[in-house]
């Protein structure tokens, strides 16, 4: 693996995790380190840190102190 995708891996937890939980992309990255974007879009999309990700969370959270707030009324 190339040491660039490697200190990348390394300094980021999501992608310690997941590469350690899916052992196939050792070797995907091996063979051919161009699929590291890939890589990433699934860290992304497997621990939700996407910008849409993140903005439905903001709106779920700001749903829920809505309903608290009627619910104290």
């Amino acid at each position: 693996m190339i040491l660039d995708i490697q200190f990348k891996i390394k300094n980021n937890p999501y992608y310690q995790r997941y590469i350690r939980e899916n052992s196939h992309w050792y070797k995907i990255l091996n063979r051919n380190p161009e699929a590291f974007r890939r890589f990433e879009e699934e860290v992304k999309e497997k621990y939700k840190l996407r910008p849409i990700d993140k903005l439905s969370r903001a709106v779920e959270t700001l749903e829920l102190i809505s309903s608290i707030f009627l619910t104290l009324k």
